[in-house]
């Protein structure tokens, strides 16, 4: 093609202008087509390597990246790079797979959010008369947008759960959800919804009110109950809902469909929540038909939000990739044990050291150590590897596992490698890199094949339901030694909501709240406590 396309410069000047025009025309076409052509040879190439890796066609390579439908396709993909590669790159496709209405309803959904989101006329409305203190506000046209703002508070873990509540509660009710950014969350997540935002503005009319709602505020919902001051002929403008370890029954009221009647009318509501409150909106009937189409694997529902709202920013989802890739990608097996430890001493204690050991040497997730000679290790066969991933505030634990099998062969001759990301010592809400890290922690933990969590841990309900991994669940210990049994495998994935209400609504006051609906049983790590969602009775 070169000798054909050469040609002399003194031919070039003899030909006519049209002629030059035309050569270069041509030229210039056969050049762009050949790129096009290449770089598409390239794309195509690269999926479907991927996909023969895999082991998937081209087709179902890309319902992989788009989660089965969970996900919207058309966002800018380097300015987040976790939303479509982290199920294709990393992570082993999902046994639960989501349902065509919920694909459906998360579709209705972003339209809702995208005319009634921030920047919109309709927002502009509903907050026009928002910070005026308006008896009959409720009553006057807001137009057709309702909201439900959440409140950031207390750790990450249970932030993570209670936005993935507040959501879902948004779906049921068509209320677009808006999130407080007074805190860290956009260095944390990217943006989940197309063409909008899903962060309160700044100069939204009660930013300045809304740290200070406490059960004692007026307009809570459960104070207004004990007043008689909230009815279906008196609505406020806004109602703040208390859903937090200390609520009372009257804000658990919440849940009741007659309050829901009521709640329903109020244009704004305010949320401050530190529990996973899901399975208690199965109590109300309205809300359950709705729930059981939305999500036929009734476990599954915070493994659907979470892979749906969730999305690391291009900084965490690097911290992400390098530890995986440099430590994680070649095992045979991953391990994950979290280990959060509820002591007002915190530190390394012997006895949880101890009942971990217990829990993964009887459930056979860790071999024993045993002397050199006693070792049956055969050379001349490859040695399985599995790599251990430990997350704590404290290093000792990781520190003893390392060393224990270093020191010592392992009695079924597999090499076990030990590793832990960070060891800070202690809790530091709302630093940004505290935060970035514990979210990358929570992520490789989810990506291991088996996980080992800790009681009441919402890091570790966190980690184990992303990854849609049933854990072995560490009791709690008490009186300072390890519990027998030390751990539990759990039946379901699903999160536990801590401190739910005790009993149900209406007809079933007074019933054990354990024993209202047969799929909502307590928490197999509360001792008759917590609720939990199970499709294994």
């Amino acid at each position: 093609m070169y000798h054909i396309l050469k040609i002399s410069g003194d031919v070039f000047r003899a030909m006519g202008l049209r002629i030059k025009i035309l050569i270069t025309v041509i030229f210039s076409g056969l050049l762009i087509g050949s790129v096009i052509l290449l770089s598409f040879s390239n794309n195509f190439d690269d999926q479907l390597l991927d996909a023969t890796l895999n082991g998937s066609s081209e087709s179902e390579l890309l319902h992989d990246k788009f989660l089965g439908g969970l996900l919207k396709p058309g966002f800018d993909e380097g300015s987040c790079v976790s939303r479509y590669t982290q199920s294709l790159l990393y992570r082993k496709p999902s046994p639960y797979k989501p349902s065509p209405y919920l694909v459906s309803k998360l579709r209705s959904y972003e339209k809702l959010h995208k005319r009634c989101g921030p920047g919109t006329k309709a927002y502009k409305k509903a907050t026009k008369n928002l910070g005026h203190d308006d008896e009959n506000y409720a009553s006057k046209s807001v137009g057709k947008c309702r909201y439900i703002v959440w409140v950031a508070v207390y750790g990450l873990g249970n932030r993570i759960l209670t936005l993935a509540s507040v959501f879902l509660y948004a779906l049921l009710t068509n209320r677009v959800v808006l999130v407080d950014q007074s805190k860290d969350i956009s260095d944390l997540f990217c943006e989940p919804f197309p063409g909008t935002s899903w962060l309160l503005p700044r100069e939204f009319p009660l930013m300045n009110q809304i740290d200070g709602y406490n059960k004692e505020y007026s307009r809570c919902y459960g104070t207004m109950l004990n007043n008689h001051a909230i009815s279906t002929n008196s609505t406020p403008r806004h109602l703040y809902l208390h859903i937090l370890h200390d609520s009372r029954d009257e804000d658990k009221m919440f849940f009741c469909s007659k309050d829901q009647d009521v709640i329903d009318k109020v244009p704004w509501l305010i949320v401050k929540a530190n529990v996973y409150f899901v399975p208690s909106l199965w109590f109300n009937p309205n809300f359950q038909t709705e729930l059981m189409k939305l999500f036929p694997q009734k476990e599954a529902v915070f493994h659907h939000l979470a892979r749906y709202l969730y999305h690391p920013t291009n900084q965490v989802w690097g911290m992400v990739t390098r530890y995986h890739d440099a430590h994680l990608a070649r095992a045979d097996e991953r391990l994950g044990i979290q280990i959060r430890v509820f002591s007002d001493k915190a530190g390394y204690f012997q006895h949880v050291m101890d009942q971990i050991l217990s829990c993964t040497q009887r459930e056979k997730l860790l071999p024993q150590v045993v002397s050199q000679e006693e070792s049956k290790l055969n050379m001349s066969k490859r040695q399985k590897l599995k790599s251990v991933l430990v997350t704590s505030l404290y290093p000792e634990y990781a520190d003893r596992l390392k060393n224990m099998f270093w020191e010592k062969p392992s009695s079924t001759g597999e090499l076990i490698e030990v590793y832990q990301p960070s060891g800070e010592r202690y809790q530091q809400t709302d630093n940004k890199l505290h935060d970035q890290k514990a979210l990358a922690e929570m992520y490789l933990l989810s990506l291991t094949d088996k996980i080992v969590t800790s009681a009441r841990s919402t890091f570790g309900y966190v980690a184990h339901s992303l990854g849609g991994l049933k854990p072995w669940l560490l009791y709690q210990p008490r009186d300072a030694s390890a519990p027998d049994p030390p751990c539990v495998r759990s039946t379901s994935i699903d999160p536990c909501h801590l401190t739910p209400p005790s009993h149900g609504c209406d007809a079933d006051w007074g019933t054990d709240s354990g024993k209202v609906v047969p799929f909502v049983k307590h928490c197999e790590d509360r001792d008759n406590d917590g609720l939990k969602l199970f499709d294994e009775l």
